[in-house]
């Protein structure tokens, strides 16, 4: 077997950009074209659209100029990196597989392997920020970097306390101490790396430099947060205070286990969490009552979703009190995911901080913070529960499509299967839900009658409608249909199938009617169900109430604040049939920069400034409509109330007539 070929190009983004060849460093004359490459490099292997990047690099330019400047940019890109390093398909741009070498993605790579060699190399590779010299005055560029920048440092400080953690273990306490320093010195309210600070500084014989170091974390976190130090932590520091501890006996670690039973439980076949006592930090023993019954609350909400196993409470709450590793209640509870966090009193307010962490990396995967008035604690209870519930649901989904991803092919089950058809599926690229399509099958051979793929494959038929992409649009209304109603057969008792169902019948069936109901049952299987309250939001605009919709997104919006775009792009159209046109239009706009390759967003904004009278910005917009889709005016049947539709076809015919003959099918 031949070995795999070296790179051409060595890619270093974090820190400084450096780009090094056969022959050495490499001078890229422009900044915008090594945030090109280095944008290219961080998404591969997933093309990008043109679009997309002249949005990205040149977003405040004219269209005209925005994509000459990206044709020009990778012009000279292939000038030096050769022709053959630049995938071009059609509207989509790549790096060509194996050419090039990123320190980014290596670093997310060596983190996922956790060995203490991978760690440290990790560690060693994370130099600074990501780009910290390259400065673009774009909003897309900024929006993605910034985001980009905090989850490859998270990953980084991982990486760090996880590595500190196998130095201690290997009795290596001064390198945990210099790797902890080093987290700290990134992010000094990252408690877990203060944590194996103190734990570092004991194991050394330093306990009075450990309480000391315990103390100035007690200051910082007053200072910059409000809070105290979490029950980990203050356990730890309890077990240092013990006067017969002598400097030679073991560390204790705070979040120490107990003794693990012989045989521990095997983990179900689908994704599993267990709910944990929330700690009441507020020194009130009446808040106990207000932290149990919030968990309750919680478990009760989570139960509601059927695709997560989730641990009863009388073996969760065996753990109140005690001071536990989430790795070892992972393993003792035979569970992948475990949910922590606390409850602090002040005044007639209470705080409540809950976290979301992965019981096999110790990784966290989600945080927040809630708060509210004492006045009706019941009702505050049942809020923060729903709050929680609803933000753990949609981040477990994701935590479970990227473990999927990594899994090897050939040991793929039919959920996995479904997890990366989803991945797919929720891109707005012909090519991913083409991909999406051919996942659901797989997974389908596997199961026929399998509820979630069923209900997953129905709903890409709507997109495949709305974009116009399938050649008989009649047959691919009759497929999506049949698949739907297998999938409620199938599974009609599960929230996220009732949901898709519901979208795909709202959709393509004459009557509104038996969605809206199908919804309204998935709603009341999972009241925390973020994407379903998206979904009502679209039935309830299908059938003409645009304010009854956006009370509905709000509250998607509310439960999931991380996945913005369907529906905030549902309230800007809303408003737009509401006919609030300037806020409309400000809110399509941003849709459209966050969706560049969705195509109702252009069509909704051309229609909103042809009615406001700025004719010159709605044949902009057609004109990136052109570069998406060749039909730029499509059926538009599911807009049930006649005058709406009218209204929305109205004002995008006269966008289009500015401009020319109008592609209308």
């Amino acid at each position: 077997m031949d070995a795999p070929s070296s790179p051409k190009f060595r890619l270093c983004l974090l820190g400084r950009f450096e780009l090094i060849g056969p022959d050495g460093p490499v001078d890229l004359p422009h900044k915008k074209l090594a945030g090109l490459l280095a944008y290219l490099a961080c998404t591969a292997p997933t093309p990008q659209h043109r679009e997309k990047l002249a949005t990205l690099l040149w977003g405040s330019h004219f269209d005209a100029q925005a994509r000459q400047n990206l044709r020009q940019a990778l012009f000279r890109l292939r000038r030096v990196l050769g022709q053959d390093v630049l995938l071009s398909d059609g509207e989509d741009v790549s790096l060509t597989p194996d050419d090039t070498a990123c320190d980014a993605t290596q670093l997310e790579v060596l983190v996922g392997q956790g060995t203490r060699t991978a760690l440290t190399e990790a560690v060693e590779l994370y130099k600074s920020r990501l780009l910290v010299d390259i400065g673009i005055p774009e909003q897309a560029w900024s929006e993605w970097l910034d985001t980009e920048r905090m989850r490859l440092e998270g990953l980084a400080l991982d990486a760090m306390v996880k590595l500190g953690d196998l130095e201690l273990q290997a009795g290596s306490s001064e390198q945990a101490l210099a790797v902890a320093n080093r987290a700290i010195s990134i992010n000094n309210l990252r408690e877990d790396a203060h944590r194996l600070a103190i734990r570092a500084l004991a194991a050394a014989g330093r306990r009075a430099d450990a309480l000391k170091r315990y103390e100035h974390l007690v200051a910082l976190l007053k200072s910059e947060l409000d809070v105290e130090p979490d029950a980990n932590t203050q356990a730890l520091v309890r077990s240092l205070r013990q006067p017969n501890l002598a400097p030679s006996d073991p560390v204790p670690r705070g979040d120490a286990p107990t003794r693990a039973p012989p045989e521990f439980p095997p983990l179900p076949d689908r994704p599993s969490i267990a709910v944990l006592p929330f700690a009441n930090m507020s020194g009130d023993p009446e808040q106990e009552y207000f932290a149990d019954g919030m968990v309750e609350d919680l478990l009760t909400a989570l139960s509601r979703v059927r695709w997560l196993f989730v641990i009863a409470r009388q073996s969760s709450f065996s753990y109140k009190g005690r001071a536990v590793d989430v790795k070892q209640i992972g393993r003792e509870l035979g569970v992948r995911y475990v949910t922590e966090g606390s409850v602090r009193k002040f005044g007639n307010r209470v705080r409540v901080t809950a976290q979301l962490i992965d019981a096999e990396t110790g990784a966290h995967l989600w945080a927040d913070r809630f708060e509210g008035m004492l006045e009706d604690v019941f009702e505050l209870q049942d809020d923060i529960a729903s709050c929680v519930a609803g933000a753990i649901e949609p981040t477990l989904q994701t935590a479970e499509r990227r473990r999927s991803i990594r899994r090897p092919t050939n040991d793929l089950t039919a959920y996995d299967l479904v997890l990366r058809a989803r991945s797919h599926g929720y891109s707005w690229e012909k090519q991913e839900l083409l991909r999406a399509f051919d996942l659901f099958g797989q997974a389908l051979k596997r199961d026929p009658h399998y509820g979630l793929a069923l209900a997953g494959a129905a709903l890409g038929h709507t997109i495949l409608d709305i974009n116009l992409w399938s050649e008989d649009l009649q047959r691919n209304r009759q497929i999506g249909v049949s698949l739907a109603r297998r999938a409620l057969e199938a599974a009609g008792d599960d929230a996220e199938v009732l949901g898709d169902v519901a979208h795909v019948v709202g959709y393509f069936e004459p009557e509104i009617d038996p969605a809206i109901s199908l919804i309204d049952r998935a709603l009341k299987v999972s009241p925390s169900y973020a994407i379903g309250w998206t979904r009502s939001g679209w039935l309830r605009l299908w059938a003409g109430r645009p304010d009854f919709a956006i009370e509905h997104f709000e509250k998607s919006l509310r439960l999931n604040p991380m996945r913005r775009a369907p529906a905030s792009f549902g309230i800007a159209v809303a408003h737009f049939f509401a006919r609030r046109l300037d806020k409309a239009a400000a809110m399509l706009f941003l849709s459209m920069q966050e969706t560049p390759s969705w195509a109702p967003c252009y069509r909704f904004l051309a229609s909103c400034y042809a009615h406001l009278g700025r004719l010159g910005d709605a044949q902009s917009v057609v004109e990136k409509l052109r570069h998406i889709t060749p039909v730029l005016i499509q059926g538009a049947e599911h807009w049930r109330v006649r005058e709406d539709r009218d209204f929305y076809l109205e004002g995008l015919r006269l966008a289009i007539g500015k401009v020319g003959k109008d592609g209308s099918r």
